[in-house]
């Protein structure tokens, strides 16, 4: 398989500021990719720097085997943190407008485009100024723009960033299909449950380094965290009983729930049963390691303790998240 994307140890600095460091990426055609970080890692900065909205100060990078993304633009659609439209413009002719920029201007361009609209409850809006919409419509309808002339690579930055749980679904749902229908997508976020329901593989940044990029099963794999969430079914039950279960190296509190922690060599589903068996639970499962909980301890591990933990969660969470899905 071809690869989409490649970037080979690419540098950007900003004076004294060093934004990305010596990253390598492959991103093969076809792929769905998540970069993730918080918020000033240098993950918008990659971004332009593969459509070469930016310069890189050294290394390499292709877009479709390309030197430069403009060389393939009318294969890519890309949405920007900082959203934009032609205010002035109709809703209707403004994705038109763009899909024909695009090079897609078929006959059937202006019903193909009340389609997408109808798509995302906004038909009834198609013959209002852009600068009329309410920012999650105007989000929206730049996202249509992205994808209106079917690209082959999709890039987009912190496309959930300011919608409601409804619209993060919706958005979630359209970009899942742009993928089945053999689109490559890229996108970015500081919201690590976003990338960790939608994508394949994803790619860890913190502070212009990449510090992770696996697949997101052998990452749950890999940093199992070896826990137990159990809620006993009495909440006056005496626990005790959970402590001398052979296999069980500590209890802790989780809310209203106890989170079971396991040694080593421990077999959880030995452990489960005989749990169960001790006190009967309302709910006991493994604990899935998150990828949240992966990045702060990797880079809790890389700095010691010098790198507040709760800091670093408080940077990966949105107030508005997405609801929880099945792929």
């Amino acid at each position: 398989m071809a690869d989409a994307i490649v970037l080979r140890n690419l540098t950007k600095t900003f004076g004294d500021t060093v934004a990305v460091r010596d990253l390598d990426l492959t991103v093969p055609e076809g792929a769905l990719y998540g970069v993730i970080g918080p918020n000033g890692a240098g993950k918008t900065t990659t971004i332009r720097l593969i459509l070469s909205i930016l310069f890189p100060d050294r290394g390499e990078l292709t877009v479709f085997g390309r030197r430069s993304a403009l060389d393939a633009k009318d294969r890519i659609g890309y949405l920007p943190e900082e959203r934009g439209l032609y205010k002035k413009m109709r809703v209707r002719d403004f994705l038109a407008y763009i899909a024909r920029l695009k090079g897609s201007d078929s006959p059937d361009l202006v019903a193909r485009v009340r389609t997408w609209l109808d798509r995302v409850g906004l038909l009834a809006i198609e013959q209002k100024r852009c600068e009329e919409l309410s920012k999650g419509m105007q989000q929206k309808v730049q996202f249509l723009a992205a994808i209106i002339h079917r690209p082959d690579l999709i890039i987009l930055d912190e496309p959930f960033a300011g919608l409601d749980p409804v619209n993060q679904r919706l958005l979630r749902d359209l970009v899942l299909e742009e993928h089945e229908r053999g689109a490559t997508v890229l996108f970015s976020t500081h919201v690590m449950v976003h990338a960790e329901q939608l994508c394949d593989r994803v790619v860890m940044i913190h502070r212009g380094a990449k510090v992770l990029d696996e697949e997101t099963s052998s990452i749950r794999a890999r940093f199992d965290p070896r826990s137990i969430i159990f809620e006993p079914l009495d909440a006056r039950a005496d626990l005790q009983a959970l402590r001398t279960v052979a296999g069980v190296r500590a209890l802790r509190k989780d809310g209203a729930a106890w989170e079971i922690l396991l040694d080593e060599r421990a077999d959880p589903a030995a452990v489960m049963r005989a749990l169960t068996a001790a006190v009967a639970p309302a709910r006991i499962e493994m604990r899935r390691p998150t990828l949240e909980d992966v990045f702060v301890g990797i880079v809790a591990d890389a700095e010691g303790t010098g790198e507040d933990g709760e800091r670093l969660r408080a940077g990966l969470r949105d107030e508005a998240g997405l609801p929880e899905v099945t792929r």
